[in-house]
């Protein structure tokens, strides 16, 4: 009974929080604990262009001198600040109070996204620093904050993206936006939070579908193993266990739950199973319990095929940058990340490449639930690919990305670069090898995409960009013919990857602009504007048509589901109020079906 109010107080004070907190959702769906504070809201800043801070006894700070509204960074609107000049460093400041009932446990403060060299100081004293533009890290703070005690929280965050040496994405190297490049996103974008783990909690886990041998594969990995406690993983089907396991709380541990005639999870049908982990110590006592689940379903590639649930299957993805006119990289809302893939949806995409931004544990949740397949892609742009402290600080965060978001049945495949056009003979070959090895090591079961828009080194897939807008040329650029090389963006460097029969996607083609008369002088698309509506839709559809006429192309990708700033050739505005008959749309994108049952041989 006092379990049961004392989870009924979390609740109530949980709502009552949220009702005026941003973002005041569970950060991590798939990994959830029932006890948790979530640190969004105001917080003091000051930026510190001079790089004094240090000198000055900020990191000791007790309150700096401006105001804002974390998780949006200072260039946003919702942030309260809305900067938007470079902003070599900033301070954050906020204290911090630990619950007298996480006496005990180890408590980790969580940080969903900081851009990109974070220093995090408890009372003056620095615990831990981290590189990133969006992988998600935690910090032990236990030693620093006592269960029952406030401290003072303090982060120190550098972002020097002009320097070739951090990914950037799609973050405007240029004073203001232009063309294809945006608002800079600087320090704090992503939910802050912590939570307590008892020292034999779950780390994290690798749920493994196997739809072939009908069952799950889990493999756990704890922060301390415990040999004499134990971990029960536990599967559902609404709320019908079907399968059930209990091993020792060891990482050497391999969970295997059948799964008889499974539901199959997939864009026509994203059925999810939930799943408990419950840790238990050697008394039996529970010492840690995640919620979680898993979608039933493979993927894989053969005969020049892409293949889901052993079906070939033809992936109509958008292009989706994930900006937001009032929180840029951050979305508003947890409704505005649904909303997005509703939107994607209804005018016919079965799924999205996730472009030059690491998005957010949210947003594939979403996915998950929705029935939308994701490529989850590294904001690779800004990096010097052929300089070795480049390709170190890369390695590091791309890890730590595959690590968070490999069981989500959503992501079908990883991107870690894209157009890297200023690619040199030498250590770009090593670099992308390394890449995509190390990403076939922690996750054997997508395929890689090494770089998207031909500069390939090793790559599963075979992807080209091509913003021809004549149809006929469109069909002659991606007709194969016997003997002659396939299309390349880059045919000159000569030190590439050759074709050898990869599934061949055209993931970047449309870009399509429409702008109104009054914006065209400020404004940016592929190719000449678009006069008429009906020039639009006949455009679109002969392009579509001539993908239809390619055999070979297995899969595409449109530029873009929304207006980006002054780019102008999303499907929606950047608002998201429609541009064009959404049913018409449908109709033209879905001519190719999903699912191919019999696909002709490809030779």
């Amino acid at each position: 009974m006092k379990r049961i109010l004392a989870g009924l107080l979390l609740a109530i004070a949980t709502l009552a929080q949220a009702a005026d907190q941003p973002r005041p959702e569970y950060p991590r769906p798939q990994f959830q604990r029932a006890d948790w504070q979530n640190l969004n809201g105001t917080w003091t800043y000051a930026f510190d262009f001079s790089a004094t801070g240090d000198q000055k006894g900020w990191a000791k700070s007790q309150g700096l001198d401006g105001k804002i509204t974390v998780p949006f960074c200072p260039e946003s609107k919702l942030s309260g600040v809305a900067y938007t000049d470079f902003i070599p460093c900033i301070w954050y400041q906020r204290t911090l109070t630990v619950p007298t009932e996480w006496q005990g446990r180890r408590v980790l403060l969580n940080f969903g996204a900081v851009d990109y060299e974070t220093a995090v100081y408890i009372d003056g004293k620095l615990v831990q620093t981290h590189f990133g533009t969006g992988s998600s890290f935690s910090v032990d703070i236990t030693p620093y904050a006592p269960a029952g005690q406030t401290v003072n929280l303090v982060l120190r965050v550098r972002d020097d993206l002009r320097s070739g040496r951090q990914p950037g994405g799609k973050q405007c190297e240029r004073l203001n936006s232009y063309g294809c490049m945006y608002t800079r996103t600087t320090g704090i974008w992503q939910t802050v939070w912590m939570e307590p783990v008892a020292p034999t909690a779950l780390k994290r886990v690798f749920a493994i579908p196997d739809i072939d041998q009908q069952q799950l594969l889990v493999r756990p990995e704890f922060f301390q193993e415990d040999n004499g406690g134990t971990l029960t993983v536990q599967l559902f089907d609404g709320s019908r266990q079907i399968a059930s396991a209990t091993v020792a709380a060891t990482n050497s541990a391999n969970i295997v739950l059948p799964v008889k005639k499974a539901k199959l999870w997939s864009p026509e049908s994203p059925f999810l199973y939930d799943l408990v982990y419950t840790v238990r110590d050697s008394k039996g006592n529970t010492v840690d319990k995640v919620q979680s689940y898993a979608g039933m379903r493979k993927v894989h590639i053969q005969d020049g095929y892409f293949y889901l649930n052993n079906q070939p299957y033809f992936q109509r993805l958008v292009l989706d940058q994930g900006f937001y006119p009032d929180g840029i990289w951050t979305a508003p809302s947890d409704e505005a990340l649904r909303r997005d893939i509703e939107l994607s949806k209804a005018v016919g995409f079965n799924g999205a490449r996730l472009h030059q931004k690491a998005f957010e544990e949210r947003y594939y949740y979403w996915a998950d639930r929705l029935g939308y397949i994701t490529w989850g892609e590294q904001a690779s742009w800004g990096l010097d690919v052929n300089n070795d402290l480049a390709a170190r600080n890369f390695l590091s965060e791309w890890t730590e990305l595959v690590l968070r978001d490999r069981n989500h049945p959503s992501l079908v495949t990883w991107t870690p670069f894209n157009e890297t056009w200023g690619c040199r003979e030498g250590i770009y070959q090593r670099f992308v090898r390394d890449v995509y090895d190390l990403t076939h090591a922690i996750d054997p079961t997508r395929p890689v995409n090494d770089a998207s828009g031909d500069a390939h080194v090793r790559t599963d897939i075979w992807t080209v960009h091509d913003y021809e807008r004549d149809s006929a040329q469109l069909v002659k650029n991606h007709t194969f013919v016997g003997g002659m090389p396939v299309y390349r963006n880059q045919p000159e460097k000569k030190f590439l990857a050759q074709y050898e029969g990869q599934p061949y996607m055209l993931d970047e083609f449309g870009g399509l602009p429409w702008i109104p008369q009054e914006e065209r002088a400020n404004s940016w698309g592929y190719g000449s504007n678009i006069d008429t509506l009906d020039d639009f839709y006949a455009i679109l559809e002969r392009e579509v048509d001539a993908i239809i006429a390619c055999p070979h192309i297995v899969g595409y990708c449109y530029t873009q589901i929304t207006d980006v700033e002054q780019e102008k050739n999303g499907v929606y505005r950047y608002d998201r109020s429609p541009k064009f008959d959404t049913e018409r749309l449908r109709r033209i994108f879905t001519k190719i079906p999903s699912v191919l049952p019999n696909p002709p041989a490809l030779k």
